[in-house]
């Protein structure tokens, strides 16, 4: 007789790692499917020439959560890492975010925080839309031309496959300007990268379930679901419902990655701003941690069309995209015993701190269903 299971988790990246972990800390038999042959999804970490590298691109846990720090760091130590990312522009070198290193260097006459206020609010007026209609508009009205051309836009047009002026407004909300030389990326309290890696993290989250690799849910669905009461997907939603409606965009990422002697850039991560330069930003994954090695391991990002087969990694979130993904919503909504979540279940960008803490969420909504 086969094994029952309370839930069925398809998906052993940290969604699913986190559900999988409350549930059975609460009594529930979990049983976790993967369709890639190891665990941790796209916060995967190797181990290369002793380097910790992050196959799918850097990830930074960052959070301003008491409740999220608390817990990660219940399955690891998480050593601090501030992210100062550098831009490259032509042969230019600025800091990011957007701060006083980067103004000083922009331009020769700005000391001060009232010179950078003055040059920016200059440059916003100068080209200032009342309505913008694309991210080229909305862009210059936040930050004014010179920073929107040298910082903003071949790297957003890279990253979206289309020209700025063909991307929706929307996309760009606002862009951190501060006035300080500050060059720590982002604003949260607590930052840092698991001490050993991703990969070690998910393993604690995961440690006493079962899990099975190499296992296509999709292609053995009505096997797998019988073998629990209730499933949580953490897939494609539209892929779950063999594109019914079509399928929603991406952007997808392909990375080439090489091992060399030495130093290759003397920072974690340099983006590149240019459109004439191929590839997004180049992770150099050794100077995440702290210990030094002889050799190295880069990493280029060159954004690619999403195709279906390919690895998808940013949802288009535009308003034909919004509404087909509603379409699957209401499909979703109808199921009893399924239940969907993660980026690509939900159809959403999320960085790893609001994963967790939706993972949490879903779990004590569950629990009170009983």
């Amino acid at each position: 007789m086969a094994k029952h299971y309370d839930y069925l988790i398809v998906g052993a990246g940290l969604y699913g790692a986190v559900f999988a972990r409350e549930m059975t800390d609460a009594g529930k038999k979990c049983l976790v499917v993967e369709r890639r042959n190891h665990i941790a999804g796209n916060i995967y970490t190797e181990d290369v020439e002793g380097i910790a590298v992050h196959k799918y691109g850097a990830h930074i846990f960052h959070t301003s959560e008491d409740e999220v720090w608390e817990y990660v760091n219940r399955f690891a130590k998480f050593k601090t890492f501030i992210n100062s990312p550098m831009a490259r522009y032509k042969n230019e070198l600025y800091n990011l975010p957007f701060n006083m290193n980067t103004f000083t260097k922009l331009w020769n006459d700005v000391f001060t925080p009232d010179d950078a206020k003055k040059r920016i609010e200059e440059e916003k007026k100068a080209g200032y839309v009342e309505n913008p209609q694309n991210l080229e508009e909305q862009a210059i009205n936040l930050v004014g031309k010179t920073i929107y051309e040298k910082l903003v836009k071949g790297y957003t047009e890279k990253q979206w496959g289309r020209e700025c002026k063909d991307l929706p407004a929307f996309i760009i909300r606002r862009l951190p300007v501060r006035f300080t030389f500050d060059n720590n990326y982002f604003n949260d309290d607590y930052q840092g990268i698991p001490e050993e890696g991703y990969t070690a993290f998910v393993e604690k989250l995961l440690d006493g379930i079962e899990v099975r690799l190499g296992v296509d849910f999709l292609q053995n669905k009505d096997e797998l679901c019988a073998l629990a009461d209730k499933v949580l997907y953490t897939g494609a939603i539209d892929e779950y419902y063999a594109y019914a409606f079509g399928a929603l965009e991406y952007r997808s990422v392909r990375f080439e990655t090489e091992i060399m002697d030495g130093d290759f850039q003397g920072n974690a991560v340099v983006n590149y701003t240019e459109a004439e330069v191929p590839f997004t930003r180049i992770i150099e994954h050794k100077h995440f941690g702290k210990k030094t090695f002889d050799k190295t391991v880069v990493s280029r990002e060159y954004p690619e069309n999403w195709v279906l087969g390919m690895d998808a990694y940013y949802p288009v979130n535009d308003k034909k995209n919004a509404e087909l993904y509603e379409k699957y919503v209401a499909l979703a909504e109808k199921e009893e015993k399924l239940l969907f979540g993660g980026r690509l279940g939900l159809y959403k960008y999320y960085d790893m701190d609001d994963t967790v803490l939706m993972a949490l969420k879903a779990v004590k909504k569950e629990l009170a269903s009983f």
